[in-house]
């Protein structure tokens, strides 16, 4: 089985018939500087970035650079930066599947073992753009930093460490400036990048010019991305590999949707003209709304629903989404309370929403209701507890799903922890909780203060309520919630997860 590479694409090797090739396979000039070589960055910004050049609107391409010291590049220059990418979804209720090479990656540098290489890319007059993503933690300020490391320790320092060799080399000309374009999911993550390029220089005692150089010369934008990106197919990469009739060590798979918001000035658009090539990239202003209709309703549909369908017994979105309960418990929590507590527009809220649920029933991606749960409590805090302010705010009564669902997620805490995690156990057997260790600490303490009498049971939800470490304020000052939440929990404790949703979507 031959690999893929720059060769096989040239030849006259048999593709199959649903598979897409390059139209061209050429030496386009490097444009772009990536940090990072993940699944998700290779199956959204070089897919786009691929789709662009197909069209004739970029003719440019991607240099890889592998953030830590371990990671793809010699597997993506030994394929000559091409890889498969298969995306599959439902579009109108119909499974649909693309399959097609990308070839936007010229190289890959690894700055640990060729950083001469990765400063010589900041010579290139031709690079204007840099995207990333370093995961969450990935734009940080790391006060042990140098420009003596070679490389620094950080995304930050190595970013930095290219900005002023490439101030260097062109004299500080404001022309040489990049638009940075990081992905990572943190709010304003544009503006903090920024913040930590700006607190480094000042501790590596950079000149004043190139500070100036970095404010005035270069462009932070702030973005939103979204889309499920689920990887190296490892359970069906036989198949697949059969099917394609190469090995593709880099194969990469993910869902069809795809969203990116940017938030720049209109000239951008004209530089990188995602729009013209038909993609859903949303240039704007302000991001502000788009990160609120995501947060609220894609990660918090998840966040109020699956603690419920956890301890139901379900494994999977796919499987709470499809269940005949489950799936009406979560478009509940959407259309009736979810979306009248958002101040936007309710038309785009609920054309979002219909995406959303389609997503969820992607019969291609297994998404772990387990792995959802991962550190439950501030999830629900930043993406639920919003939701039920507002509606409470705009109605003048509580969210009754929204009070379940965070009487659900205080009944998964019911276990003992041990070993920095909590083990729980529901009707189905036995589970292992990873959340924040102190949040841990104080619920299992809780429940295990607790006799599951209604008495005592309303205690444990008025002391959960009111714990600052938990939610950051005292969630007793909502008129009626406690009450709300310890019949909920009542239900959930006497009766089983079973007859408590029923109880809650249905009344019966």
């Amino acid at each position: 089985m031959q690999q893929l590479n720059a060769e096989l694409l040239k030849s006259n090797f048999s593709f199959p018939a649903d598979l897409k090739t390059p139209s061209s396979f050429g030496r386009l000039p490097e444009k772009v500087i990536q940090f990072g070589e993940g699944n998700f960055l290779r199956a959204f910004v070089d897919w786009m970035f691929h789709r662009l050049n197909e069209k004739g609107l970029f003719n440019g391409r991607v240099v890889v650079i592998q953030p830590i010291a371990e990671g793809l590049v010699p597997v993506l220059n030994e394929q000559d930066g091409l890889y498969t990418l298969i995306l599959r979804g439902l579009q109108e209720g119909k499974p649909v599947e693309t399959m097609e090479i990308i070839s936007s990656v010229s190289r890959g540098i690894n700055p640990y073992t060729d950083w001469e290489e990765y400063l010589r890319c900041a010579e290139n007059p031709d690079i204007e753009f840099v995207v990333s993503n370093t995961t969450e933690a990935g734009i940080a300020y790391d006060p042990g930093d140098s420009l003596e490391k070679k490389p620094p320790r950080s995304f930050p320092g190595k970013l930095l460490a290219f900005l002023y060799h490439r101030f260097q080399h062109f004299g500080g000309d404001r022309g040489r400036g990049l638009v940075m374009i990081p992905c990572e999911l943190i709010d304003r993550n544009g503006e903090q990048l920024q913040r930590v390029l700006l607190q480094l220089a000042g501790d590596w005692k950079l000149p004043r010019e190139f500070v100036s150089w970095l404010k005035e010369a270069n462009y932070f934008l702030n973005t939103l991305v979204d889309r499920v990106v689920t990887g190296y197919p490892r359970e069906e990469i036989d198949a697949l590999t059969q099917r394609l009739g190469y090995r593709d060590r880099l194969l990469d798979t993910g869902e069809l949707f795809h969203l990116w918001v940017i938030e720049g000035p209109p000239e951008m658009k004209a530089r990188l003209p995602f729009t013209e090539a038909g993609l859903n990239v949303i240039w704007t202003d302000d991001l502000s709304p788009y990160r609120t209709r995501k947060v609220r309703i894609l990660n918090g549909a998840h966040t109020a629903s699956v603690p419920a369908a956890f301890l139901y017994g379900l494994e999977t979105v796919g499987e709470m989404m499809s269940h005949p309960l489950l799936g009406e418990y979560t478009r509940k929590v959407v259309y009736e309370e979810i979306i009248p507590s958002i101040d936007l527009e309710e038309e785009m809220l609920r054309d979002f929403a219909g995406a959303v649920l389609e997503r969820f029933q992607n019969p291609f991606i297994k998404h772990y209701l387990l792995d959802i749960l991962l550190n439950s409590v501030s999830k629900y805090t930043t993406r639920v507890l919003p939701s039920l302010e507002g509606y409470f705010k705009r109605k003048g009564q509580l969210p009754p799903v929204i009070c379940f669902s965070l009487a659900a997620l205080l009944a998964l805490y019911r276990g003992r922890v041990e070993g920095g995690v909590m083990h729980s156990r529901r009707e189905k057997g036995d589970f292992v909780l990873r959340d924040d260790p102190q949040a841990l600490s104080f619920l299992g303490a809780l429940w295990a203060g607790c006799d599951n009498s209604p008495e005592s049971l309303r205690q444990l939800v008025e002391k959960a309520l009111g714990s600052e470490l938990l939610w950051g304020r005292d969630l007793n000052e909502i008129p009626g919630l406690a009450d709300r939440v310890a019949a909920c929990l009542e239900k959930v404790v006497h009766q089983g997860m079973k007859e408590a949703v029923a109880w809650i979507v249905r009344g019966e």
